[in-house]
C-alpha cells in the first residue's frame, strides 16, 4: 500500500509542474554543472608522443663548404692619405703662395709632407722670392756637440691658443732653434765660416766647402787657394771672401791675403805693401765701413780699401779688444762681440765698445 501512495504523489507532482518550467529547471541544472566543471576541470588525457632519433648523414665533399687558408698572412693595406686641397693647386700658383711665407716657417712646412719638403728646398722657390722682393736673413748656428758638429736654424714656434693660465707663455720668445738636417761637415772653425747669399762657406787651408742653406747639402770645391796658410781668418765683403793670415815660405812666415769671388769661383792675391817686420797677421778679421780690417799680433789694425787698392792704419781705439773672442760678427755694418757675459757693439763714431741693453739670461750662455 505504501508503494502505491508514493507513486501517486510522484504523479501529482508531475502534474503540478508544467512542461515549460521543467525545461527552465533543466537548463539551470546544466548551467550549474558547467560552473562546477570550470572550477575543477576534468583531467585531460595525455597524448602519447613517440620521439625517434635519426642519424645525420655524413657530409659529402659536395655538400660541405671548404675554407682554404693561405699559408702566408695577407698584408694589411696601408690607409691612403687624404689628398690635401692645397696640393691640387697648379704648381706655379703654389710656388707663389709659399714664396710669400716667411722662411721662419719653412722648417715647420717641411714636416707636412714630402711635397712640401721638396718645394721648400727647390731653387725655383728662392728665385721667385727674389723676384717678389721677399728675401730675408736667416740665422744658422754651428755647435760642437757629442764629438761632432751640429747645425741649428732659427724658426718660429707654431701658434697655439693661450688661456688665462698661459699668460707667462705669451711673454716668452716666439722663436726657437730647430735642428737643421745637415749632413756631417768637415771641421768648422769660427774664423773660417762665412755666409754669402744663401750659402755658408767653410774655408779650409786650400779648399772650400759650401753649404746650400736652401737644400741643406754640402758640396766641396777643388783646391782654389794658391797658398796654404797655417793660420787665417775669412770675412765677406760685396760677395767676395777675403782670407788673411800667415803662410810658410822657405822656412819663414810671411803675411798673405787672397780674395775669393763667389760668382766666378776664382781666387786672386791681394798685394801687401808691408812685411812681417811691421806685424804678423792674426786670425782676426772683420769687414765694416766697406773695408777689410785685419788685426795684427801687436794689436794694430789695418784697413784695406778694395776699390782704391790701398792699406791704411785705423785708429779705432780698442777695436781689437773684444775681437779676440771667437764670438764676434758683423751685422748690417755693425761689429758685435759676445764675451764676459755680455753682448757689445762697436761704435765707430765714438771709437768705443757699448754694451747691448735689454737682454736677459745671456750670462749663463756666454
Amino acid at each position: 500500500g505504501k508503494e502505491e501512495d508514493r507513486a501517486n504523489t510522484r504523479e501529482e507532482r508531475k502534474s503540478i509542474i508544467p512542461n515549460q518550467e521543467l525545461d527552465s529547471l533543466r537548463s539551470s541544472v546544466s548551467k550549474e554543472s558547467r560552473g562546477c566543471s570550470s572550477m575543477s576541470p576534468p583531467a585531460k588525457k595525455r597524448k602519447r608522443t613517440v620521439t625517434t632519433t635519426k642519424k645525420k648523414p655524413r657530409p659529402t665533399p659536395q655538400s660541405t663548404p671548404i675554407l682554404i687558408l693561405s699559408e702566408k698572412p695577407q698584408k694589411k693595406l696601408k690607409p691612403t692619405p687624404q689628398s690635401t686641397p692645397i696640393l691640387s693647386l697648379p704648381y706655379d700658383l703654389l710656388l707663389n703662395c709659399i714664396a710669400r711665407v716667411s722662411r721662419l716657417y719653412y722648417p715647420t712646412l717641411s714636416l707636412v709632407s714630402k711635397s712640401f719638403r721638396s718645394l721648400v728646398a727647390s731653387p725655383e722657390l728662392y728665385k721667385v722670392r727674389s723676384l717678389l722682393g721677399r728675401t730675408e736673413s736667416c740665422l744658422y748656428v754651428c755647435v760642437w756637440c757629442s764629438f761632432k758638429y751640429r747645425w741649428f736654424t732659427l724658426c718660429r714656434k707654431p701658434d697655439k691658443t693661450l688661456t688665462n693660465e698661459d699668460e707667462e707663455e705669451s711673454s716668452k720668445s716666439k722663436y726657437v732653434l730647430a735642428t737643421a738636417s745637415i749632413p756631417h761637415s768637415s771641421d768648422a772653425k769660427f774664423c773660417s765660416i762665412v755666409a754669402v747669399g744663401s750659402n755658408i762657406y767653410n774655408i779650409g787651408p786650400v779648399s772650400v766647402s759650401i753649404l746650400d742653406c736652401r737644400s741643406h747639402t754640402w758640396r766641396k770645391s777643388c783646391s782654389i787657394f794658391r797658398v796654404k796658410r797655417t793660420s787665417f781668418s775669412a770675412s765677406a765683403l760685396d760677395g767676395k771672401i777675403y782670407v788673411a793670415g800667415l803662410c810658410k815660405d822657405d822656412g819663414s812666415y810671411k803675411n798673405s791675403v787672397e780674395v775669393f769671388d763667389t760668382k766666378t769661383q776664382t781666387c786672386d792675391p791681394v798685394p801687401i805693401p808691408f812685411g812681417v817686420e811691421n806685424g804678423k797677421m792674426n786670425d782676426e778679421t772683420v769687414c765694416i765701413d766697406g773695408k777689410l780690417h785685419v788685426v795684427l799680433l801687436n794689436r794694430r789694425v789695418l784697413a784695406y780699401d778694395s776699390k782704391q787698392g790701398t792699406w791704411d792704419e785705423v785708429l779705432y781705439r780698442g777695436l781689437s779688444h773684444y775681437m779676440g773672442s771667437d764670438s764676434h760678427c758683423e751685422i748690417d755694418n755693425v761689429l758685435y762681440s759676445a764675451a764676459n757675459g755680455a753682448i757689445r757693439w762697436y761704435d765707430t763714431e765714438g771709437s768705443r765698445w757699448r754694451e747691448l741693453m735689454g737682454l736677459v739670461g745671456l750670462p749663463d750662455l756666454l
